[in-house]
C-alpha cells in the first residue's frame, strides 16, 4: 500500500515509518523539514520526504489538496489538533483515500470516575482543557464520518508517550528535572496528595504498533477509537519507588497538600502535576487487544527507564549513572 504519514518525523513517526517500510509499504512522510527522526533507521532511505507547513496551508485551504494529490491508500495524521483541520482533510480525502487514521490522546478524558477508562463509556468526566476537548471532538467527528457511510476512519489515543529522545512525565506528573535529581541523591521528595494517584504511560513504539495493527485490520478498525497505553498504570508512590531503585536509593517521600507543594516548585511544574494527577488516569486496552491485536511490548517502567537512559547518555539530564 501507499501510505502517507503526516508528521512522521516526530516521536511516534520515528518508530511508525520504519515499521511500515519493513512491512513492504511505500511510505511518504509530510513534515516541516526542520528536524530528523528521533531514532536513526536505515528504512528512512526508502521514504519520500514532502516538506509542508500544515498550519499555514490549513489557513490557505491548500493542505488537503496537497495530501490528496499524493494518491495514498492510507493516510496517518499524527499532527491534527483542531476539528476544523480534521474536517478539511476529511472532505478532501473522501472518495479517494481508503483509510484515515488520527492520533488523539487520553486527555480526551477528564477526571476519572470509574477505572479503568473504557472507550464510549461514562468512565470519566468531560475533558478539562482545550487540547482534550479538541481531541474528543475530532474523535467524534471521525466516528460520525464512518458511521454515515463516508471515509473509513480510526482514532488512536495514546497515554503519556515515552521513549528515546523524549522527556518522560515524571513521578510527580510533571517534567521538572529536579525531581530526578532529588530521587537520585536519595533526598526526600515532596509528593502532593497521598501518592496513590495514577498515570498511564506508553512507549512510542507501542503506539506505532497500534497504528500498524489498525492499518492491517482496516475492517475491524473502521469507525473505531482505541485507547493505547502500557499494560499497567503507575501510582505516584510506585513510580517513586521504581525510580529510586534505578539509582540505588531507597524511596523517600513526604506527602504534602497541594498548596504547600505549589510553594516548593514553579507555577508551571505545579500546574502540570495537577493536570496529570487530578485526572488519575488508568486506561483499558481491551478493545484494542481484541479488535486489532494490539500487544504492547513495554511495561511503563521499562519504557520510562529507556527514556532516562537516552537523556543521560545525550547529556540532557544531569544525574548519576543509572544502576538499573
Amino acid at each position: 500500500m501507499k501510505i502517507v504519514v503526516i508528521g512522521g518525523s516526530g516521536h511516534i513517526g520515528s518508530f511508525l515509518v520504519p515499521r511500515l517500510v519493513r512491512a513492504g509499504h511505500e511510505v511518504i512522510n509530510i513534515s516541516r523539514g526542520t528536524g530528523n527522526s528521533y531514532i536513526a533507521a536505515p528504512e528512512w532511505q526508502q521514504v519520500r520526504q514532502v516538506t509542508a507547513d500544515r498550519e499555514q496551508e490549513d489557513r490557505e485551504g491548500s493542505f488537503g489538496d496537497r495530501v490528496a494529490q499524493l494518491g495514498a491508500d492510507v493516510v496517518v495524521d499524527l499532527i491534527c489538533f483542531t476539528p476544523e483541520s480534521a474536517s478539511a482533510l476529511l472532505g478532501r480525502l473522501r472518495g479517494g483515500t481508503g483509510h484515515l487514521l488520527h492520533c488523539g490522546s487520553i486527555w480526551r478524558y477528564g477526571i476519572s470516575l470509574k477505572l479503568p477508562l473504557v472507550e464510549g463509556a461514562d468512565s470519566a468526566a468531560e475533558p478539562l482543557d482545550e487540547y482534550g476537548i479538541r481531541k474528543r471532538d475530532i474523535a467524534r467527528l471521525l466516528k460520525e464520518e464512518t458511521a454515515a457511510g463516508g471515509l473509513a476512519t480510526t482514532s488512536i489515543h495514546p497515554g503519556h508517550i515515552v521513549g528515546p529522545g523524549w522527556q518522560p512525565i515524571g513521578p510527580l506528573g510533571n517534567l521538572d528535572p529536579g525531581v530526578w535529581k532529588t530521587i537520585a541523591a536519595g533526598h526526600a521528595l515532596q509528593v502532593p496528595g497521598n501518592g496513590t494517584e495514577l498515570m498511564h504511560h506508553v512507549h512510542a513504539d507501542d503506539v506505532a504498533q497500534a497504528f500498524e495493527k489498525a492499518i492491517l485490520n482496516r475492517e475491524s478498525a473502521a469507525g473505531e477509537d482505541f485507547n493505547i497505553v502500557a499494560p499497567t498504570a503507575l501510582t505516584v508512590r510506585g513510580y517513586v519507588g521504581m525510580a529510586a531503585s534505578w539509582f540505588g536509593q531507597e524511596p523517600r517521600m513526604e506527602t504534602v497538600g497541594w498548596e504547600e507543594f505549589r510553594r516548593s516548585t514553579t507555577a508551571e511544574a505545579a500546574d502540570i502535576s495537577w493536570a496529570h494527577l487530578s485526572r488519575n488516569h488508568c486506561v483499558s486496552i481491551q478493545k484494542a487487544v481484541s479488535m486489532i491485536g494490539y500487544a504492547p511490548r513495554y511495561e511503563p517502567e521499562k519504557a520510562i527507564l529507556e527514556s532516562l537512559q537516552w537523556l543521560i547518555a545525550h547529556g540532557q539530564l544531569d544525574v548519576p549513572k543509572l544502576r538499573a
